[in-house]
């Protein structure tokens, strides 16, 4: 009979349907409260997103998966509550937890420890604090999504399991080593980290939704044209690109979609015909590597009064020497078309802060200009050493973007897409520490507040070194600096001021919660640590009403 192998994951919850996601280890139907579906078939994998329809807004829903008519979730005596689909009821408060970059470990020491006591510490898992939190709560109190900002699995960083799985199956000492290098190996990945009983309860009943940022594929994916052109040279990174973007549209991008958005989603009705949907993907992956333009990984999903936008900012760049954009031309028409007022709260969700520090901002926009020669042809290199040294590739690295994402939300806040929003908030990570910061735009018609939310990370840590830099980047004397290389290079005033709502940077792993009623708002920022008890806790570090 056949079992499951991971999931179910509850992917999309609405007000009337919802998808269910899993992973099977042999072809079957799945089967939720009464909606079934034949899985589709990956190189050996199967898979099935299932369309649960004919629901009531404001229900609550326990459910079961049955494969081939056996129930195989919940599993017996698992001493969780059941598996629940909430969708979403007119005018109910929203209540969304964000966060990223997750490395999967084990949840006990020395892996709890920090890495000052350990070298194997990782701190505990924010995660999983909050899952441990939600399983004593009533259903009523459970967050109507989970948004995760990037870096759900580092690939270039396996979990021990997976790093076993790879060493099994090939000669780790020569290249590309103990990375992720094919689909198989990334199936394997993302079975390692969401496996765990307690993340696989989380995700079984709080609605999620997963943008991509670098470590989805490779340290630095798509910092510049001149690394795409060095890693097409290497004979390993073809297979490497065709597993990590055939994953990631599996196991991430296709749970992001609504019903709606996937009947009419070509690749996904060709996917689940074929007998064998592994060619049909690895074709997609390969020519989305060679040429993103029209593929599209940004979506949007409605709750009521609130729009939430998920920008792609790693996957859809344009990297040409003397063109950067975080997106091709299609795909920003796209996000113009729904990045709109007429909503109580507009959120951006995007992997990468579109304000970071003042000081860093405008180094990353002086170093674009340097690799583009703004100061000579012969310091583009140095240029882009220290770009790829500092992880120089955020939105101010791509500032045509920047400043056209800016006009967009300035002309959202000014009434001039809609009425405009009590609140406009972008949702990010990345960056391995958190911070909320409040912006102005120079314009007197903006009426709407502007925050830059960042929470990072789930589980990981930051090296000193990069700490020290960033936290450099909100001072004053950070940010003189910082403009004067600017000017130097030729970039002009931003129309835009931004400072911290509060005194210090928080290097910690951390959950935020955003609480959305009406047109109020109010945003609160959470750190794991280890209750008296030693068991994870979630203690808070920052709470602000936005609006």
């Amino acid at each position: 009979m056949p079992e499951l192998v991971l999931g179910p994951l509850l992917r999309y919850a609405g007000e009337t349907d919802a998808t269910v996601w899993v992973e099977t280890d042999a072809a079957c139907e799945v089967e939720v409260l009464g909606c079934r579906l034949l899985t589709f078939r990956v190189e050996g994998h199967h898979y099935a997103l299932v369309h649960v329809s004919e629901l009531e807004p404001g229900g609550e829903y326990e459910y079961e998966v049955l494969l081939d008519g056996e129930k195989k979730w919940p599993e017996a005596s698992s001493g969780f509550p059941p598996s629940v689909i909430r969708t979403f009821g007119p005018g109910e408060p929203l209540k969304v937890v964000f966060g990223s970059c997750r490395i999967s470990a084990p949840h006990e020491p020395p892996y709890t420890l920090s890495s000052e006591k350990d070298e194997r510490g990782l701190g505990v898992d924010a995660l999983y604090a909050l899952a441990m939190r939600l399983r004593e709560e009533n259903v009523e109190d459970l967050p109507h999504a989970l948004v995760l900002l990037g870096d759900q699995i580092y690939a270039h960083k396996p979990p021990f399991d997976t790093l076993d799985f790879i060493r099994s199956r090939r000669d780790t000492g020569e290249p590309p080593g103990e990375v992720v290098a094919d689909f198989e190996e990334y199936a394997r990945i993302y079975r390692d980290s969401w496996t765990d009983p307690t993340i696989r309860w989380l995700l079984s009943t709080v609605p999620s939704a997963m943008i991509f940022d670098d470590h989805e594929v490779s340290d630095d994916w798509n910092i510049s044209e001149v690394w795409v052109e060095e890693m097409r040279e290497k004979p390993w990174w073809n297979e490497q690109i065709i597993g990590a973007y055939a994953s990631y549209w599996i196991y991430q991008h296709l749970g992001n979609l609504s019903p709606a958005e996937l009947e009419r989603d070509d690749l996904f009705v060709k996917v689940k015909a074929a007998e064998d949907a592994g060619p049909l993907l690895r074709r997609f992956a390969y020519e989305t590597h060679r040429e993103a333009a029209g593929i599209r990984w940004s979506f949007y999903r409605d709750f009521g009064g609130t729009r939430l936008l998920m920008m792609d900012s790693r996957g859809g760049r344009v990297l040409e020497r003397d063109h950067r954009s975080m997106v091709d031309a299609e795909e920003w028409d796209w996000i113009e078309e729904h990045a709109t007022g007429g909503f109580d709260h507009l959120l951006f969700g995007t992997s990468l802060p579109v304000l970071l520090g003042p000081g860093m901002h405008h180094l990353q926009a002086w170093n674009e200009a340097i690799c583009s020669g703004a100061w000579g042809e012969q310091l583009e290199g140095w240029g882009e050493g220290i770009r790829r040294s500092q992880d120089l590739d955020h939105w101010s690295s791509f500032h045509e973007s920047f400043t056209a994402l800016i006009d967009l939300i300035r002309r959202v806040g000014a009434g001039e897409k809609g009425k405009p929003p009590a609140s406009i908030i972008c949702l990010s990570g990345d960056v391995h520490h958190g911070y909320l910061a409040g912006a102005k735009v120079r314009d007197r018609n903006v009426e709407s507040p502007l925050y830059q939310a960042v929470c990072s990370p789930l589980r990981n840590s930051l090296p000193g070194k990069k700490s020290r830099l960033q936290s450099a980047g909100w001072t004053k004397s950070g940010e003189l600096a910082g403009r004067f290389l600017a000017r130097l290079a030729g970039i002009g005033e931003e129309k835009l001021n931004w400072r911290l709502t509060h005194d210090e940077l928080w290097f910690e792993n951390q959950i935020a919660t955003l609480k959305l009623d009406g047109r109020r708002a109010k945003l609160t920022f959470e750190k794991a640590t280890l209750d008296p008890a030693g068991e994870p806790n979630l203690q808070k570090l920052y709470e602000q009403n936005l609006a």
